[in-house]
């Protein structure tokens, strides 16, 4: 009983993990769109030097990641590279929210955080219903 507890517990927590991330760069790429992402941190931006091509590259990378690497994760397909570029996507963020409040509420990202380093702490034998694991039942 304590294994189906195992996966099930993987399983949740990657599929929650997911739909966060999926939904927060659906928003940034079809609601608000990438232009109004940019134009949020433009300003403080160019105030304290950072060279625009920065904001734009954070922003197209953290709404393709989060849409993409949110997908993934729900189906379970390159978990391990996905939860990498996401972490580098929330130390983008943590960066980007940091220039224009220093002392910013982090009730957002620091789950998203602890998703995230939960996944990469659990052992792989735990994730039974993903994509990943039927490509290795093949490759036996």
């Amino acid at each position: 009983m304590q294994n189906y507890l195992h996966f099930t517990f993987e399983l949740f927590i990657r599929l929650f993990c997911g739909i966060i991330f999926l939904f927060q760069g659906y928003d940034k790429l079809f609601k608000v769109k990438l232009n109004q992402v940019i134009d949020t941190f433009d300003d403080e931006a160019e105030k304290k030097n950072i060279p625009k091509l920065f904001v734009v590259f954070s922003a197209f990378y953290s709404s393709i990641v989060e849409f993409f690497g949110g997908i993934f994760l729900i189906v379970g397909l390159f978990k391990p590279i996905v939860l990498i570029l996401l972490g580098f996507d929330l130390i983008m963020v943590a960066f980007a929210f940091s220039i224009i409040e220093a002392m910013w509420d982090m009730k957002h990202v620091f789950p998203r955080l602890a998703l995230i380093s939960a996944l990469m702490l659990m052992p792989t034998e735990w994730e039974i219903v993903s994509i990943d694991y039927l490509i290795k039942l093949n490759f036996k």
